[in-house]
């Protein structure tokens, strides 16, 4: 079987002086990563990064130890704005388990590691919502899915999809392969999805339309027509987030919404892509592959905010809890960023007065879908995120409601019984 030929790639000056070991051993192992790679990708050259989010940070094994631990070793230190995804460990409330003591003991250290590298410590599934984030067009090389989507799709910012180990590397380069989705024709839409007789009547519609369009597309490009509405960035990311974990989609497109698409001939030729028209049936549909209870079981917690929840969807949960003027029935997590959590305290404390009164858990650095359980009496879970209701059941043990974060609430105070009025 013949093979195609591989193309040449050409690096700059600097690019090969990085190469020989120029800036020293850390950086040559680096860019050794990014050029194998780009060879791998048949990228023909390298381009400049503006900024990296590190996912290796996110303890699988001792490979990942070993791997930073011998950059720190070789004194590398990153060259661009680098941010970390959630890891293994919540270092703020070490009192919250990880999934075993020796997770704890290795997840530690890994994040230790990656602090010696010059790193900002964000531990965030949502470096989009820090100060510093991409613009439009802007080269980065982001780690974690539904940051990548975000990305690309909300901010029209340019990431490929980066995986461990590369990511780190990019950020020690401060380069990556021009390849995938830096590349404008990789960034056209693949398949047509046709929502018009969706009628959106509530936030949880936003992740169940993310999870069947992912079933749809699986790693291709999307673009919708015929949304209704205005949607908020939370409600594209719960789109994007839940997109990525059905079927890996690294980019949408949303027509008159998404910064890349004022119509949809900007995206691709419709005639030559195929066309999805999705329903309120599907939609039904999606909300029963995403709850895995028994209908009318009793719920036990409620877990909120996959991807980390934005200071907007803490201050509407903190209105909620003061709507109904009394605590809830049963816990209520949430996860979130650092900073978020603590612009919240400090910008808007009446909001983080309701949080503390009801007693809600708020979660830091990692995310409760990565813990071995939430409590050993949780059997059943109630999540307004699609991606928690596609992780957790594996990843914890647990069953799962999927409901509207409103709904999720109103369970809370009922003291769990019911699964939300969604069924």
């Amino acid at each position: 079987m013949s093979m195609m030929p591989v193309p040449p790639l050409h690096l700059t000056e600097e690019q090969e002086a990085q190469l020989k070991g120029a800036h020293g051993p850390a950086v040559a192992m680096a860019m050794r990563v990014v050029v194998g790679i780009a060879q791998v990708k048949g990228a023909t050259r390298l381009i400049d990064v503006e900024g990296v989010h590190i996912d290796s940070c996110l303890f699988h094994g001792q490979s990942g130890i070993d791997f930073v631990g011998k950059l720190v070793d070789a004194g590398a230190r990153v060259r661009v704005p680098t941010t970390t995804n959630v890891g293994s460990v919540n270092l703020l409330h070490p009192e919250l388990p990880a999934r075993t003591p020796d997770i704890e003991a290795d997840g530690t250290e890994l994040m230790r590691l990656y602090g010696e590298l010059g790193v900002e410590q964000t531990w965030t599934c949502a470096p989009y919502q820090l100060p510093d984030r991409p613009g439009f067009g802007a080269h980065v090389a982001w780690a974690e899915s539904n940051a990548i989507v975000f990305a690309n799709s909300v901010l029209g910012a340019r990431t490929d999809r980066y995986g461990d180990f590369l990511d780190v590397c990019a950020a020690i380069t401060g380069c990556a392969p021009l390849a995938g989705l830096h590349l404008d024709e990789e960034r056209r839409a693949t398949h047509h999805i046709d929502v018009t007789s969706i009628s959106i009547d509530g936030e949880h519609v936003y992740p169940l339309l993310g999870y069947l369009v992912g079933q749809v597309v699986g790693t291709g490009v999307p673009v919708l027509t015929g949304l209704a509405g205005e949607p908020t960035e939370d409600d594209l990311r719960a789109l994007g987030a839940a997109a990525a974990c059905s079927g890996g989609v690294a980019l949408f497109h949303i027509e008159g919404v998404t910064p890349e698409c004022g119509q949809l001939s900007d995206v691709c030729d419709p005639t030559l892509i195929p066309t999805t028209v999705l329903t309120a049936d599907d939609l039904t549909r999606a909300q029963d592959e995403l709850t895995t209870a028994t209908p009318h079981a009793s719920v036990d917690a409620i877990c909120l905010g996959t991807p980390h929840a934005s200071l907007a969807q803490l201050r509407r949960v903190a209105h909620l809890l003061r709507h109904h003027d009394r605590t809830p029935r049963i816990p209520i997590w949430v996860n979130t960023g650092r900073f978020t959590a603590d612009a919240l305290a400090v910008d808007h404390p009446e909001d983080h007065a309701a949080l503390v009164y009801a007693g809600v858990r708020v979660v830091t650095d990692t995310c409760t879908y990565l813990l071995p359980r939430l409590h050993d009496d949780w059997r059943t879970v109630m999540t307004d995120s699609a991606k928690w209701a596609y992780y957790g059941p594996a990843n914890v043990g647990a069953q799962v409601v999927f409901a509207s974060l409103e709904q999720c609430v109103t369970a809370a105070m009922a003291g769990g019984a019911g699964d939300g009025g969604l069924r």
